[in-house]
């Protein structure tokens, strides 16, 4: 009996073992695709890092190099040329909002404008006008108002006050070609004083060596670059600012005549 009992026992070790070898031959590729997974999440986690530090390194070089540029050029004259370039922009943006806030929708202001006279007469047509946004809306009322006069001061009075919304839609724009013409002209004025030192250094040396010289010649490209690259700005800026002008300008001025052609039928069903 203990004979079978040992053999038994053996047995059954033999295969609790063997089941345990297949179990740690079958965790063994699991548990290498799962170090894999680590080594290249973190591989990828280096490579994000290594690109953040060279985006980082190349704005700081950036800056860096620009800093430097500046001061080499002349803090004086480069600050005084970097302020044409800020009250312009200033100044430009205003524009920009300004204009885009002026527009109208009017289709839909004419029409609303005619319903409202043939329906509920000229004040309905005044509130209208007088509760919408823009230069065109601000025309029409002008208009309107003399409506009481006769046909023709209404004319007279939409071209007027057409005049003057034209003048409120230019406002400061000359302000932004006077920085644009003293952007480079500040630039071309470092430029003749950067020379002018160099030829002072050259006199006081009296050898005329690309070192004694470069200092003042340096001087002389880099405010003129910079003159140049705000002028630049600035004329994108205000090319765009004019064709907004422009678009408002004909749009004023076809509302217009579409007002009188309603005023007119308007004033002759007045009087049948």
């Amino acid at each position: 009996m203990k004979k079978v009992f040992a053999t038994f026992t053996v047995l059954a070790m033999l295969g609790f073992g063997g089941v345990a070898v297949m179990a740690q031959e079958e965790a063994a590729p699991a548990v290498e695709q799962t170090e894999i997974a680590e080594d290249e999440a973190t591989v990828a986690e280096e490579a994000a890092v290594a690109v953040d530090e060279a985006e980082e390194g190349g704005l700081t070089a950036l800056h860096k190099a620009l800093k430097t540029k500046f001061i080499e050029g002349g803090a004086g004259f480069m600050a005084a040329t970097l302020l044409c370039l800020v009250f312009g922009l200033a100044l430009c943006i205003e524009r920009i909002i300004y204009l885009s806030l002026a527009k109208t929708n009017t289709k839909k202001l004419l029409d609303d404008v005619e319903k409202a006279l043939n329906e509920k007469g000229l004040e309905a047509a005044l509130d209208i006008c007088r509760n919408t946004r823009g230069p065109v809306a601000s025309i029409f009322y002008q208009g309107l108002s003399r409506y009481d006069e006769g046909v023709d001061v209404v004319e007279k009075t939409v071209a007027s006050y057409g005049g003057v919304q034209l003048g409120l839609l230019e406002k400061n724009l000359s302000w932004i070609t006077l920085f644009i013409a003293i952007a480079p002209s500040m630039g071309f004025m470092g430029t003749i004083i950067g020379m002018i030192a160099a030829f002072d250094k050259i006199q006081q040396v009296g050898d005329m060596s690309a070192t004694v010289v470069a200092g003042g010649i340096k001087v002389a490209l880099l405010t003129t670059l910079l003159g140049l690259i705000i002028a630049i700005i600035l004329q994108v800026f205000y090319n765009y600012i004019l064709s907004l002008v422009e678009g408002l300008t004909n749009e004023m001025e076809d509302s217009s005549i579409s007002l009188l052609d309603i005023v007119v039928r308007y004033d002759a069903a007045q009087k049948k």
